[in-house]
This record gives structure tokens, sequence and C-alpha cells, in this order.
């Protein structure tokens, strides 16, 4: 049975948009993405192009008319598309704030003026700062340690204003360390897995900054469709204009990471095993540690995450082993 719904999922031939634009493909719904591919690739999308069910807009949100074509007869919104990464956004915060910001508010106002049924963003666990309680709650944050994470609590506040002003339901979802299949291991500003894992496979020494105890809550990329989805199809109203960790709810330092790294990919070759780890300097602006309650998401949503670190792990370093050699 066909899904008359229309889902506008933006960045969507990112890492996390094209696997949220084949999941709900999957369930029949018409789905349009908008990426301007600066991230993004099409090759992430490219076996979408034969379904009927989808289409795809080459455009940024920082234009606003892009945006308003983009939200027509839309009933719900996936905003996914931000330039990520705190040091990128420390190099270089105009940018940062034009797409994240800027483009954040262009993506909301078409929203409400097409009148859009539900708005989910990607939030970010960057967002809590300096507040070093653990875990962490959604209404405990501190002060921002970087341009993107301004960015990215600038979205919520905006979010929280448009849902009392103008009734568009919002909610925000704060990812933590997302990763998985299709995430990208090149270009200056990779994340941490994908990079580890591009290293190893080719036998280079993966270099952890500090001293590898600093601990992160990684999350699969199946938990965060799980929970877009809940969020997206909630009938619960205590459930929505409101943000959730996004997580699994449990945390590994960047050593346990490189461990299981060398152990599931030493399933594929041995050598992988004896490459030795290189420690440099602490990033600017990273938190020392990072850990969701999923209370809220658990109680408001139904949300049970599917997989643990290590499940997700396994079914990232398969594929990764399968696609980057």
């Amino acid at each position: 049975m066909s899904n008359n719904k229309s889902i506008l999922i933006t960045g969507g031939a990112g890492f996390i948009g094209s696997n949220l634009c084949e999941y709900f493909l999957a369930k029949e719904y018409k789905v349009v993405c908008l990426d301007n591919l600066s991230t993004g690739h099409k090759h992430n999308i490219e076996p979408f192009f034969q379904n009927e069910n989808f289409r795809f807009i080459e455009g940024d949100i920082r234009d606003f008319a892009t945006c308003q074509e983009a939200a027509k007869d839309i009933d719900f919104v996936l905003h996914q598309a931000a330039l990520g990464s705190v040091p990128r956004s420390i190099k270089d915060p105009i940018t940062s704030n034009d797409v994240n910001v800027s483009g954040f508010l262009n993506m909301l106002t078409a929203s409400r003026d097409a009148g859009v049924k539900r708005f989910v963003y990607a939030a970010s666990s960057s967002t809590y700062g300096d507040s070093e309680s653990l875990p962490k709650v959604e209404d405990v944050i501190g002060k921002p340690l970087s341009p993107y994470a301004v960015t990215k609590y600038v979205n919520e506040l905006y979010a929280d204003v448009f849902s009392r002003t103008y009734g568009i339901e919002t909610i925000g979802l704060r990812y933590f360390n997302v990763y998985g299949r299709r995430q990208d291991p090149n270009g200056a500003y990779a994340a941490v897995i994908p990079k580890f894992v591009l290293q190893l496979i080719g036998h280079e020494s993966p270099v952890i900054n500090g001293d590898g105890n600093y601990s992160r809550d990684f999350t699969y990329i199946d938990n965060v469709i799980q929970m877009n989805e809940l969020a997206m199809l909630t009938q619960n109203p205590e459930a929505i204009n409101t943000v959730y960790n996004t997580a699994f709810g449990d945390r590994n330092t960047l050593k346990d990471l490189v461990n299981y790294l060398k152990l599931y990919l030493s399933e594929f070759d041995e050598k992988i095993n004896d490459v030795a780890v290189i420690h440099g300097p602490n990033r600017v602006g990273d938190i020392p540690h990072s850990l969701a309650s999923i209370e809220k998401a658990k109680q408001l949503l139904g949300y049970h995450p599917k997989y643990s670190f290590q499940d997700g792990l396994k079914e990232a370093v398969k594929w990764y082993w399968e696609n980057l050699k």
C-alpha cells in the first residue's frame, strides 16, 4: 500500500540524510531531498533516482526561494542540512552561522508558510557545552564551547519561538556522535570512526587526540532513524515542541573505540591487530565526556534503541570493509 505522505529531507545526500531517504522510501513515503552537495554526495542518493516517489532538488538552504520550493506540499520536514564539525566552525564561524542559523531560519519559515505539519530537526549534543553533569539531561546545559555549538543552540531557540508564535510543531533531536554506513571517511573534518577505519584498513596509525580517555556516547545510524520516525509520527501532545537526546545511553572511550575497531577489522585482515596508535594533542573546543540520558525519549516517544555501540560498530565495520577498500 503506497503512502501518500510527503517528507522533505534537507541534507538528504549526506550521511544521515541519505539513510533517512532510503528508510522512508522503503516505507513508500514521497521523499523530496534538498542538498547543495557541499558535504553530501550524489552517489549516496543515486540508487533512489529510479524511484518514482523520490525527487532531488540541488539547492542551498541559504536561498529562501529554494526553501520555499522544497517545502511545497510537504507534510513533514526532517531538517538535517548543516555544516558540521567543531574545528570547521572555529576556523570559519561566518559560514557555519550562515548555513546553520540563517539556513535553518529560512527552512523553518518556508515550512511555516507552506503549512508543514511538523518540523523535526537535527540538534546537537554540543549544546551541553561546558556543563560537567553526566548523564546529559535535556534541560541542564552549559555555555557553548564553539561557534558550531552556538549555532545549534540558536536552532533550538528559533524552533521554540516558532512553535509558540506560529503554532508549527517542532522537535529537536540532539544527536550524540552518530556513526554508520555512508559516513564519509575523507576530508579535513571527517568523523572519527570512518577516519580511523580507513586508516586501519590501510595499515596506517590512527591519531587519538589526547590520552584516549575522553569518552563519547557513540550512536548507530539505525537508532537515529528510529528517533526521527518516532518524532515525526508521535501523536502524544506532550512529546512535541521540545528537544530529545538521540543516543544509546552509554559511553566508550576513544581507546575503547580503537580497540573494538581493531578487533572487528582484524576478522577481515589479521595485520590490522598490529597497527600502532599515535596520541596527539587535545582538540580545541572538545568536550571531555559525553553521555546522554535517554529517559525523556523513552517516556514521551517510546524510544528503545535497537543497536548498542558494539552491535552497531560490527555492522558499520562490515559495511566499511565492503565499501572503503
